[in-house]
């Protein structure tokens, strides 16, 4: 009996697709332009990420007077038994409690009010909320320092005008100055203010037609079609504002060069970090707190990435 021979089939090798001339220019000519964002990328933001984790496992500082050496984990050690540290870290969080929900919520509030269709003047509130960024920050914070003065500020006048006998001393006072520094951070709204106005363009309207025909309101509308696909904005929205309010730096160290005073209310981590890599020059340890900062920041943001799927909702989901 003969055997049949069965012929194999051979598997087909994909082919690269083959660009026309016309194509391969216009894809030259894209890493061309985009070549200045990669080398600025690997040169000031992924070479320094590696440089500092280098860094906290040697004995680096900029006056460096004992030979540069491998200590291993001692920097963490450090880390972990420094009472300041974890005093910053706390500072921090407490900070974030107060003011992320207020920097996520104020401006959905400002945008569902300008998206009014009976707000007459809107364009014109739009650019004044905007209008801040023009002004240098440095140059803002200083006006706001001026403006919380207890003695002489605009807010306090105000207060005293209107009744209030003591007002705040909000930027020396424990229990105030975290609401003066709120206070600082509200003046800048606009930019998530246009982020959230860009979202609330993007919902189509057929869902708001559909819900009047079923006589749904305006707070039924709210609840049931614009928070629910202004999920995607309010999760953008609030990731960058968790890493802004624990990367929170640039206010306090204008306002009280760095001190954080009063009573160290205002050393927030990140000063901390700063304090240690020009202040006390020891590279080492201050990488070892910037590396512990971002390890927070990365959990937080899985954290809200993984629960994202739950309560985030796009126009297409069904």
């Amino acid at each position: 009996m003969t055997a049949i021979s069965i012929p194999r089939r051979r598997l087909a090798v994909p082919r690269r697709p083959h660009l026309s001339p016309q194509a391969r220019r216009e894809a030259r000519w894209g890493l061309i332009f985009i070549s200045p964002w990669i080398i600025g990328f690997f040169a000031f933001t992924l070479l320094p990420m590696i440089a500092t984790l280098a860094f906290t496992f040697t004995n680096i500082n900029l006056d460096q007077k004992e030979p540069l050496s491998f200590v291993g984990i001692t920097n963490y050690s450090r880390l972990f038994s420094d009472p300041q540290a974890w005093e910053s870290l706390g500072v921090t969080l407490r900070f974030a409690v107060l003011a992320l929900p207020i920097s996520v919520g104020l401006p959905l509030l400002v945008a569902l009010l300008l998206n009014s269709r009976h707000l007459r003047g809107s364009g014109l509130f739009r650019v004044l909320f905007f209008m801040p960024y023009v002004v240098p920050f440095v140059a803002g914070v200083l006006i706001w320092q001026t403006m919380l003065n207890p003695a002489d500020g605009w807010i306090d006048v105000f207060l005293r005008a209107i009744g209030v006998a003591h007002p705040p001393d909000w930027l020396r006072d424990t229990t105030w100055v975290y609401p003066g520094l709120v206070f600082i951070g509200i003046w800048g709204i606009g930019g998530g203010v246009i982020v959230y106005l860009a979202g609330l363009s993007g919902i189509p309207t057929e869902y708001y037609d559909a819900a009047r025909i079923d006589g749904a309101g305006y707070l039924r509308q709210l609840q049931h079609v614009t928070l629910p696909l202004l999920t995607p904005v309010i999760f953008y929205t609030l990731i960058l504002g968790i890493v802004e309010v624990l990367q929170y730096f640039l206010v306090p160290l204008v306002l009280n060069q760095g001190t954080g005073e009063p009573n160290g209310s205002t050393l927030f981590l990140n000063l901390y970090i700063f304090k240690n890599f020009f202040g006390y020059q020891d590279l080492a340890y201050g990488s070892t707190i910037a590396w512990f900062l971002f390890a927070i920041t990365l959990v937080i943001t899985a954290v809200l990435f993984g629960t994202a799927r739950r309560w985030v909702f796009y126009a297409g989901d069904r």
